[in-house]
């Protein structure tokens, strides 16, 4: 949908990208099982979990003028879980 969007949009001067972040810890993460966090750390061939300041970051790339001709794409912080 995203390389779709972005296509389509660009004539109009619309950047359509998307991040597809990993795992963050954060306040969610009192509501699991130590098992389950350690099962989805498993997932994450980086051995972390992505920081929050990590995401933001990449956001506000996306969102900066050293982005402007960037369009359809995706932006994988997933410290290589990702699979296509």
């Amino acid at each position: 949908m995203t390389k779709s969007l972005g296509k389509e949009l660009a004539t109009y001067d619309i950047a359509v990208n998307c991040i597809t972040p990993a795992a963050a810890k954060t306040a969610i993460f009192d509501q699991l099982t130590e098992e389950h966090i350690n099962y989805m750390l498993s997932k994450i061939p980086r051995g972390r979990f992505v920081e929050v300041a990590e995401i933001a970051a990449l956001a506000a790339f996306c969102a900066s003028a050293d982005c402007a001709f960037t369009t359809g794409a995706v932006f994988d912080i997933s410290g290589g879980r990702a699979t296509y």
